[in-house]
C-alpha cells in the first residue's frame, strides 16, 4: 500500500517549506495517527481499507487557520469507523458463543439419549440371557433325572437276567467286581496276560523288564500302598503289578505310548498316568531306600574300597554328567539348546543335564536332574545340592574324582590338564581317570538299561525331573541285586567336555594333589601306561 507523502513531492504550493502544512504533511500525520489506531487494534485490516478508500486528490487548502477544521472532522470520521467495527466484532464474537453452546447442549442430549439406549439394550439382554441360563439348567437337571433313573433300571435289568442265567445254567466262578459295560473299549491284554503267567521263561522276562521276577515282585510289593487303586461299579480298578510293569517297559524300551498301549489294552492317556505315577511313587517311596547320601560308616567302607582298588586315598566316589536329549521346549529355548551336540552330530540338539556320583558298586549316590543343557559343567556342581552340603561340611573329610570339566577344590579332584606334564603328573591323571571311569560305567549301564534314557521321549519337560530320578533309583535296586545287563554291550556315552573358567579355586587343593601323585608314583600305585 502507497503512502499519500510518497504519491506528491515534498515542497509545497508555494515552494517553501511552510507551504506543507496544509498539503501532504497535513494527510501525512492523520496517516500515522490511523496506522498508530490500527497497530493496537485487531481490526488492522479493515482500518487500511478504510484509510485507503479516503480520498487522496482533493483540494489543497492554503493557510494554516482552514486546516484545523478538516483535523477535526477527520479525527472523528476515524473515531465513528473505529467504532462501528469494534461493534461488529463483539457482535461476531456474541453470535459464535451463541452457536457453540448451542451445538454443545445439542452434542450432550444426543450422548445421554444414545447411554440411555444401550443401558435399555443391555438390561434386555441380561434378562434374556439369564432366562436361557434358567432354561438349560432345568433341562441339564431334568435329563440328569433321567440319566439316572435309566442307568437304575439297567442296572436292575441287568441283575435279573444274570441271576435268570445263572439259575439256568451250571455255576460259574464267581467274578470279583461287575462286568465292564459296553462303553468301555475293548483291548486285548494277551501280551501281558502271557507274561504274567508262571510259566513265561524267565530269559524272556528278564530281557523285557531289565530285571528278575524277585527284584519285580520286590518292587511290586514296596508301591502297593502307594499306586492300588480300587475297584468300581463300572470297571474294576488296574492290578498293581500291571501298573508297575507298563512303567517299567516304558523305561526299559523307550517305546511311543502308542504300542504301549496296544501291548497291554490299555488307553493311551492312562499308560502316560500311570508312567508318572509309577515313577513318582519310586522316587517318594524308594528314593530315600536305595538312593541316599553315604553316612559316616558308607563313607568309610567306600574309602577302603576305592583306595585298595586305585590307591587314592580319601575318595568317597566319582562324579561325571551327563545330558539326556528332549523335544525343543517352547520356553526358555536358548537355555535348552546344546552347541556342542548340534555342531557334532549335525542336527539341532536340546537336553537337560544328569549329574551324579557313583560309589565303588556303581550305585549312584547324589542326582542333580534337570539344569538346562547349554550350562557347563562347573556351573551345574555350583547349583546342586552337592555343593551345598559339601559347603556344610557333610563330605566326611573326603573328596570326589571327577573329569577336566569340573575346577578343582578342596573336594573335588582333577586330573592335571596343563601342558608338558612330568611322569608323575601322567601317572596320576591315569589313575584319576580309572576312578572317574567307574562313574562313565555306571552312566553307560543307566542308559543301556533304561532306554528312554538314549533318544527324545515324550515326557513333558516338567515331569522329566521324576522320571529320571526314577531311572536312577531302578538302576540301584538292580545294580545291588546283582541283575545282569541286558544286552552286554553298554552304551556308549557323547558327552563333550567343557572347560571351567577357573579350573582352580583352592591353593591348598592344588598342594594336596601334588602330594598324592608324588605317593601314588613313589609307592608303586601308579599305572605303567605311560612308561
Amino acid at each position: 500500500m502507497r503512502s499519500p507523502s510518497s504519491a506528491r513531492p515534498s515542497s509545497g504550493v508555494g515552494g517553501g517549506p511552510a507551504g506543507g502544512v496544509g498539503g501532504d504533511d497535513d494527510f501525512a500525520f492523520y496517516y500515522s495517527f490511523f496506522q498508530d489506531a490500527a497497530s493496537a487494534s485487531p481490526l488492522a485490516l479493515a482500518l487500511d481499507e478504510a484509510v485507503a478508500a479516503m480520498p487522496n486528490n482533493r483540494r489543497r487548502k492554503r493557510g494554516g487557520d482552514a486546516a484545523a477544521p478538516n483535523k477535526d472532522g477527520r479525527k472523528r470520521s476515524i473515531a465513528k469507523i473505529i467504532t462501528s467495527l469494534a461493534a461488529l466484532e463483539a457482535e461476531g464474537h456474541a453470535d459464535s458463543a451463541a452457536a457453540s453452546r448451542r451445538e454443545l447442549a445439542l452434542l450432550e442430549s444426543n450422548a445421554d439419549n444414545k447411554s440411555h439406549a444401550i443401558m435399555e439394550y443391555y438390561a434386555k439382554m441380561e434378562g434374556s440371557f439369564d432366562a436361557d441360563a434358567d432354561a438349560e439348567a432345568a433341562a441339564r437337571s431334568k435329563r440328569s433325572r433321567l440319566s439316572a433313573s435309566a442307568a437304575a433300571a439297567a442296572v436292575v435289568a441287568g441283575e435279573e437276567e444274570a441271576a435268570a442265567t445263572n439259575a439256568a445254567s451250571p455255576p460259574r466262578a464267581v467274578q470279583g467286581h461287575h462286568q465292564r459295560r459296553l462303553w468301555v473299549k475293548d483291548r486285548s491284554q494277551a501280551w501281558w496276560d502271557r507274561c504274567n503267567s508262571p510259566d513265561f521263561p524267565d530269559a524272556e522276562f528278564r530281557h523285557a523288564f531289565r530285571m528278575g521276577r524277585e527284584t519285580f515282585e520286590m518292587i511290586c510289593e514296596a508301591l502297593g500302598s502307594a499306586v492300588a487303586k480300587e475297584d468300581t461299579m463300572l470297571r474294576a480298578a488296574i492290578p498293581v503289578r500291571q501298573r508297575v510293569a507298563v512303567c517299567i517297559w516304558r523305561l526299559a524300551t523307550g517305546e511311543p505310548l502308542r504300542l504301549v498301549s496296544k501291548r497291554f489294552g490299555l488307553g493311551i492317556s492312562t499308560c502316560h498316568k500311570l508312567v508318572l505315577e509309577v515313577c513318582g511313587a519310586i522316587k517318594s517311596v524308594l528314593m530315600p531306600r536305595f538312593l541316599q547320601w553315604p553316612d559316616e560308616a558308607a563313607a568309610g567302607r567306600f574309602k577302603d574300597g576305592f583306595e585298595r582298588s586305585f590307591g587314592v586315598p580319601g575318595v568317597i566316589g566319582a562324579m561325571y554328567t551327563t545330558h539326556i536329549p528332549i523335544i525343543a521346549p517352547k520356553i526358555s529355548v536358548a537355555a535348552y539348546f546344546n552347541r556342542r551336540h548340534t555342531e557334532r552330530n549335525q542336527k539341532t540338539s536340546y537336553s537337560i543335564t544328569l549329574q551324579g556320583v557313583v560309589g565303588p558298586d556303581r550305585a549312584f549316590t547324589d542326582v542333580c536332574i534337570g539344569w538346562p543343557g547349554s550350562m557347563p559343567d562347573d556351573q551345574v556342581l555350583e547349583k546342586s545340592m552337592l555343593h551345598q552340603r559339601a559347603a556344610a561340611g557333610m563330605m566326611h573329610d573326603a573328596c570326589l574324582v571327577g573329569g577336566a570339566s569340573y575346577p578343582l577344590m578342596d573336594w573335588v579332584l582333577v586330573p592335571y590338564t596343563h601342558q608338558n606334564l612330568t611322569w608323575t603328573q601322567h601317572a596320576f591323571n591315569e589313575k584319576v581317570g580309572d576312578i572317574r571311569n567307574v562313574a562313565v560305567d555306571a552312566f553307560a549301564r543307566l542308559k543301556t538299561r533304561w532306554a528312554c534314557l538314549q533318544k527324545r521321549t515324550e515326557v513333558k519337560l516338567q515331569d522329566l525331573p521324576v522320571v529320571l530320578g526314577a531311572c536312577c533309583v531302578l538302576h540301584n535296586i538292580c545294580e545291588m541285586r546283582r541283575e545282569e545287563l541286558q544286552p552286554e554291550a553298554p552304551f556308549p556315552l557323547q558327552d563333550d567336555p567343557t572347560t571351567p573358567d577357573n579350573p582352580v579355586r583352592s591353593e591348598t587343593a592344588k598342594q594336596d594333589r601334588d602330594r598324592i601323585a608324588h605317593n601314588l608314583l613313589h609307592r608303586g600305585f601308579a599305572g605303567t601306561t605311560f612308561f
